[in-house]
Protein backbone atom coordinates (compact mmCIF):
# COMPACT_ATOMS: atom_id res chain seq x y z
CA UNK A 1 0.00 0.00 0.00
CA UNK A 2 1.44 3.69 -0.62
CA UNK A 3 2.37 5.88 1.91
CA UNK A 4 1.87 9.34 1.90
CA UNK A 5 3.72 11.80 4.20
CA UNK A 6 2.53 15.19 2.23
CA UNK A 7 -0.64 15.62 -0.14
CA UNK A 8 -1.80 18.73 -1.75
CA UNK A 9 -5.61 18.01 -2.50
CA UNK A 10 -7.17 20.05 -5.11
CA UNK A 11 -11.07 20.50 -4.91
CA UNK A 12 -13.44 21.99 -7.56
CA UNK A 13 -15.53 25.13 -6.88
CA UNK A 14 -18.47 23.17 -8.60
CA UNK A 15 -18.09 20.02 -6.61
CA UNK A 16 -18.38 22.61 -3.29
CA UNK A 17 -21.39 23.78 -4.50
CA UNK A 18 -23.02 20.81 -5.07
CA UNK A 19 -26.47 20.43 -6.82
CA UNK A 20 -26.79 23.90 -6.27
CA UNK A 21 -24.19 24.71 -8.77
CA UNK A 22 -22.83 28.26 -7.16
CA UNK A 23 -21.67 28.52 -3.74
CA UNK A 24 -21.43 26.76 -1.62
CA UNK A 25 -22.94 23.47 -0.16
CA UNK A 26 -22.10 23.28 3.44
CA UNK A 27 -23.16 19.56 4.14
CA UNK A 28 -20.47 18.72 1.42
CA UNK A 29 -18.21 20.97 2.43
CA UNK A 30 -18.14 19.61 5.97
CA UNK A 31 -17.37 16.38 4.99
CA UNK A 32 -14.80 17.31 2.73
CA UNK A 33 -13.61 18.25 6.16
CA UNK A 34 -14.22 15.43 8.54
CA UNK A 35 -12.37 13.19 5.90
CA UNK A 36 -9.14 15.69 5.80
CA UNK A 37 -9.08 15.78 9.28
CA UNK A 38 -9.04 11.72 9.00
CA UNK A 39 -5.35 12.32 7.58
CA UNK A 40 -4.53 15.22 10.03
CA UNK A 41 -5.14 12.91 12.58
CA UNK A 42 -3.08 10.17 10.76
CA UNK A 43 -0.16 12.62 10.78
CA UNK A 44 -0.57 13.21 7.26
CA UNK A 45 0.46 16.92 6.10
CA UNK A 46 -2.17 18.42 3.91
CA UNK A 47 -2.13 21.68 1.34
CA UNK A 48 -5.59 22.93 -0.49
CA UNK A 49 -6.25 24.44 -3.68
CA UNK A 50 -9.89 25.14 -4.15
CA UNK A 51 -10.90 26.56 -7.52
CA UNK A 52 -13.11 29.36 -8.45
CA UNK A 53 -15.85 28.21 -10.87
CA UNK A 54 -18.40 28.40 -8.14
CA UNK A 55 -18.40 32.09 -8.26
CA UNK A 56 -16.77 33.27 -11.81
CA UNK A 57 -15.90 31.38 -15.08
CA UNK A 58 -14.11 34.00 -16.55
CA UNK A 59 -13.40 32.52 -20.11
CA UNK A 60 -16.78 32.42 -20.78
CA UNK A 61 -16.70 36.19 -20.81
CA UNK A 62 -16.95 38.21 -24.62
CA UNK A 63 -16.61 41.50 -22.93
CA UNK A 64 -14.35 41.27 -19.89
CA UNK A 65 -10.28 41.81 -20.51
CA UNK A 66 -9.06 38.40 -20.20
CA UNK A 67 -6.41 39.87 -17.65
CA UNK A 68 -9.42 41.23 -15.50
CA UNK A 69 -11.12 38.16 -15.67
CA UNK A 70 -8.51 36.03 -14.79
CA UNK A 71 -7.86 38.48 -11.60
CA UNK A 72 -11.72 38.17 -10.79
CA UNK A 73 -11.37 34.34 -11.07
CA UNK A 74 -8.02 34.47 -8.42
CA UNK A 75 -10.61 36.56 -6.45
CA UNK A 76 -12.91 33.74 -6.43
CA UNK A 77 -10.35 31.37 -5.25
CA UNK A 78 -9.90 33.42 -1.98
CA UNK A 79 -13.36 33.62 -1.48
CA UNK A 80 -13.77 29.69 -1.05
CA UNK A 81 -10.47 29.29 0.88
CA UNK A 82 -11.75 31.37 3.58
CA UNK A 83 -15.04 29.74 3.87
CA UNK A 84 -13.45 26.37 3.51
CA UNK A 85 -11.01 27.06 5.82
CA UNK A 86 -13.70 28.28 8.43
CA UNK A 87 -15.49 24.56 8.01
CA UNK A 88 -12.43 23.08 8.69
CA UNK A 89 -11.51 24.69 11.91
CA UNK A 90 -15.39 23.92 12.88
CA UNK A 91 -14.84 20.30 12.89
CA UNK A 92 -11.67 21.27 14.85
CA UNK A 93 -8.39 21.83 12.29
CA UNK A 94 -5.98 24.65 12.55
CA UNK A 95 -5.84 26.17 9.42
CA UNK A 96 -3.77 28.92 6.91
CA UNK A 97 -4.17 30.64 4.00
CA UNK A 98 -1.72 31.82 1.85
CA UNK A 99 -1.64 33.96 -1.22
CA UNK A 100 0.56 35.16 -4.08
CA UNK A 101 -0.41 38.64 -3.34
CA UNK A 102 -1.19 40.94 -0.62
CA UNK A 103 -4.99 40.62 0.76
CA UNK A 104 -5.34 42.59 3.98
CA UNK A 105 -4.76 40.39 7.15
CA UNK A 106 -7.23 37.78 5.35
CA UNK A 107 -4.30 35.90 3.75
CA UNK A 108 -0.64 35.46 4.57
CA UNK A 109 1.51 35.77 1.77
CA UNK A 110 3.10 32.83 0.36
CA UNK A 111 6.62 31.56 0.98
CA UNK A 112 7.83 27.99 0.47
CA UNK A 113 9.49 28.58 4.11
CA UNK A 114 6.28 29.31 5.84
CA UNK A 115 4.09 26.86 4.63
CA UNK A 116 6.08 23.79 5.15
CA UNK A 117 6.67 25.12 8.70
CA UNK A 118 2.83 25.33 8.88
CA UNK A 119 2.23 21.99 7.44
CA UNK A 120 4.87 20.79 9.70
CA UNK A 121 2.41 22.23 12.93
CA UNK A 122 -0.50 20.10 11.35
CA UNK A 123 -2.05 23.09 10.20
CA UNK A 124 -3.69 22.20 6.67
CA UNK A 125 -2.92 25.04 4.79
CA UNK A 126 -4.76 26.88 1.86
CA UNK A 127 -3.38 28.26 -1.04
CA UNK A 128 -5.44 30.90 -2.70
CA UNK A 129 -4.92 33.39 -5.51
CA UNK A 130 -3.47 31.00 -8.34
CA UNK A 131 -0.64 31.92 -9.01
CA UNK A 132 -0.87 35.69 -8.71
CA UNK A 133 -1.09 35.93 -12.59
CA UNK A 134 -3.00 35.69 -15.64
CA UNK A 135 -3.08 33.25 -17.91
CA UNK A 136 -2.57 30.26 -15.58
CA UNK A 137 -5.35 28.19 -14.01
CA UNK A 138 -5.75 26.67 -10.55
CA UNK A 139 -4.57 23.46 -12.17
CA UNK A 140 -1.17 25.15 -13.14
CA UNK A 141 -1.33 26.85 -9.61
CA UNK A 142 -2.04 23.37 -8.18
CA UNK A 143 0.83 21.71 -9.88
CA UNK A 144 3.49 24.83 -9.32
CA UNK A 145 2.84 24.59 -5.57
CA UNK A 146 3.11 20.56 -5.30
CA UNK A 147 6.46 20.79 -6.81
CA UNK A 148 7.35 23.52 -4.21
CA UNK A 149 5.78 22.27 -1.40
CA UNK A 150 7.47 18.30 -2.44
CA UNK A 151 3.89 16.57 -2.08
CA UNK A 152 4.25 13.32 -2.32
CA UNK A 153 0.68 13.38 -5.16
CA UNK A 154 -2.08 15.33 -6.54
CA UNK A 155 -5.40 14.35 -4.93
CA UNK A 156 -7.74 15.72 -8.02
CA UNK A 157 -11.34 15.71 -6.52
CA UNK A 158 -13.67 16.08 -9.65
CA UNK A 159 -17.17 15.35 -10.26
CA UNK A 160 -16.17 12.35 -12.43
CA UNK A 161 -14.48 9.12 -10.99
CA UNK A 162 -11.04 9.08 -12.77
CA UNK A 163 -9.71 9.60 -16.60
CA UNK A 164 -11.76 8.45 -19.52
CA UNK A 165 -10.12 7.86 -23.24
CA UNK A 166 -13.17 10.12 -24.28
CA UNK A 167 -16.11 12.14 -22.48
CA UNK A 168 -18.39 9.87 -20.46
CA UNK A 169 -21.14 12.45 -20.09
CA UNK A 170 -20.72 12.73 -24.09
CA UNK A 171 -19.96 8.58 -24.93
CA UNK A 172 -21.36 5.74 -23.02
CA UNK A 173 -19.03 3.57 -23.90
CA UNK A 174 -15.58 5.86 -22.81
CA UNK A 175 -13.29 3.74 -21.48
CA UNK A 176 -12.22 4.57 -17.75
CA UNK A 177 -8.60 3.96 -17.09
CA UNK A 178 -7.36 2.39 -13.67
CA UNK A 179 -3.73 3.82 -14.62
CA UNK A 180 -2.42 5.90 -17.42
CA UNK A 181 0.72 8.01 -18.20
CA UNK A 182 0.49 11.79 -18.72
CA UNK A 183 2.48 11.61 -21.90
CA UNK A 184 -1.46 9.58 -23.20
CA UNK A 185 -3.06 12.52 -21.33
CA UNK A 186 -1.04 14.93 -23.89
CA UNK A 187 -1.30 12.47 -27.07
CA UNK A 188 -5.01 11.44 -26.45
CA UNK A 189 -5.97 15.13 -25.43
CA UNK A 190 -7.59 14.28 -22.45
CA UNK A 191 -8.20 17.52 -20.97
CA UNK A 192 -8.09 16.25 -17.07
CA UNK A 193 -5.77 18.85 -16.33
CA UNK A 194 -4.47 22.21 -18.34
CA UNK A 195 -1.61 21.74 -21.19
CA UNK A 196 0.61 23.72 -18.60
CA UNK A 197 -0.22 21.78 -15.50
CA UNK A 198 0.04 18.25 -17.35
CA UNK A 199 3.38 19.44 -18.66
CA UNK A 200 4.90 20.53 -15.34
CA UNK A 201 3.76 17.48 -13.69
CA UNK A 202 5.60 15.31 -16.25
CA UNK A 203 8.85 17.17 -16.31
CA UNK A 204 8.81 17.03 -12.31
CA UNK A 205 7.48 13.00 -12.15
CA UNK A 206 5.07 14.41 -10.08
CA UNK A 207 1.94 11.49 -9.60
CA UNK A 208 -1.71 12.07 -9.96
CA UNK A 209 -4.79 10.66 -8.57
CA UNK A 210 -8.10 11.62 -10.05
CA UNK A 211 -11.25 10.46 -8.52
CA UNK A 212 -14.90 11.18 -7.40
CA UNK A 213 -15.27 13.22 -4.39
CA UNK A 214 -18.86 12.68 -4.76
CA UNK A 215 -18.05 9.15 -3.51
CA UNK A 216 -18.46 8.15 0.00
CA UNK A 217 -15.22 8.41 1.80
CA UNK A 218 -13.42 9.00 -1.44
CA UNK A 219 -10.23 11.07 0.09
CA UNK A 220 -9.64 9.16 2.76
CA UNK A 221 -9.74 5.62 0.77
CA UNK A 222 -7.06 7.57 -1.61
CA UNK A 223 -4.77 8.70 0.48
CA UNK A 224 -4.79 5.32 2.25
CA UNK A 225 -4.35 2.91 -0.91
CA UNK A 226 -7.70 2.15 -2.26
CA UNK A 227 -8.04 4.56 -5.42
CA UNK A 228 -11.41 4.09 -6.47
CA UNK A 229 -10.34 6.56 -9.65
CA UNK A 230 -7.42 6.46 -11.91
CA UNK A 231 -3.77 6.87 -10.96
CA UNK A 232 -1.65 9.27 -13.53
CA UNK A 233 2.16 8.31 -13.71
CA UNK A 234 5.37 9.76 -15.70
Amino acid sequence: MKSYNRVLLKLSGEALAGDKKTGFDEATCIEVAKQVKKLVDDGIEVAIVIGGGNFWRGRSSETIDRTKADQIGMLATVMNCIYVSDIFRYVGMETKIFTPFQCGSMTELFSKDNAVESLKKKQVIFLAGGTGHPYFSTDTATALRAIELETDVILMARAVDGVYDSDPKANPNAKKYDTVSYQVLLDKKLAIMDLTATVMCMENKKSLLVFSLNEENSIVNNVKGNCTGTVVTV
